[in-house]
């Protein structure tokens, strides 16, 4: 009896997880397939008329291509800042964690502080513009490394607790220094939450919005997210274009979480109990 109700239980959540998880892309579709008049009814109505190519060719099309140019912006931003979150964050989290101290105990809060405390926009712009990176690439991707780096610490830190200190003390008797020792030994073992931390880590920064909006305004560096100002105005906005814009941006974390969710779960659990 209690394996029934066990059983019914997790129908229940599953349907209840499925329907909002589905509801929102199917209106999302629906809206992104109707022409401009009927999409501005905002329901679930059925289209009148199929504007799939027609709507998906004003999204690429518009302000001279700028999805396009975009969509190069964000996978450059993407890979480059993904790549120093992983590296920086792994070897700080392997000499945090092997040096423990009183240094270690304040370097752990601040990881800390950088989770809790929200950013501070103009300082960083000003930040910015003193090193003469604002409305630049290079500078949001700085900006994207050091907002990304206190929680892919504490997984990489989690990780390495469990590898044992043996494996370092058999290295440098070997004559394997600092940097060799690291990624010689040590990052091939972190391959399960390295995995986790470049997903979770490339969701992030592909979709986000507010930082490229502050720190790297004007057309020619748009990202993805930014595009969506292109089918709104102060007076109207295109409801069947916005939504195809979003569905078009979507697309690539999705199938990103659809293959790899399993190998993100495994990492961050993995991290949880070797921690």
């Amino acid at each position: 009896m209690r394996a029934l109700r066990r059983l019914g239980a997790e129908a229940v959540a599953l349907i209840v997880a499925g329907v909002l998880f589905l509801v929102p892309f199917v209106f999302i579709g629906l809206t992104a397939v109707k022409s401009q008049e009927q999409a501005t009814d905002l329901d679930f109505g059925w289209p009148a008329e199929w504007r799939i190519v027609q709507n998906f060719t004003e999204v690429v099309q518009a302000r001279d291509y700028v999805l396009l140019r975009a969509y190069v912006n964000s996978t450059i931003l993407t890979v480059a800042s993904v790549a120093l979150i992983v590296v920086f964050a792994a070897m700080a989290a392997f000499v945090l964690q092997r040096r423990a101290g009183r240094l270690g105990t304040v370097a752990g809060f601040l990881v800390l502080a950088g989770l809790i405390i929200p950013p501070a926009i103009v300082p960083t712009i000003w930040l910015l513009q003193g090193l003469g990176l604002f409305k630049t690439l290079p500078g949001l991707i700085f900006v994207e490394v050091a907002y990304g780096l206190p929680f892919a610490m504490l997984l990489f830190r989690a990780f390495i607790a469990a590898v044992p200190r043996e494996l370092d003390e058999a290295a440098m008797i070997d004559g394997c220094g600092g940097l060799r020792l690291f990624f010689k030994v040590i990052f091939p073992l972190l391959r399960p939450v390295t995995i986790t931390v470049i997903l979770t880590s490339s969701v992030a920064v592909f979709n986000d919005f507010v930082n490229p909006l502050y720190f790297l305004p004007g057309d020619d560096n748009a990202t993805v997210q930014v595009t969506l100002y292109n089918f709104q105005s102060q007076y109207s906005t295109q409801w069947n274009l916005l939504f195809m814009d979003i569905v078009l941006i979507t697309i690539p974390p999705l199938l990103a979480f659809l293959f790899f969710n399993r190998k993100i779960v495994t990492g961050m659990t993995a991290g949880a109990i070797k921690g």
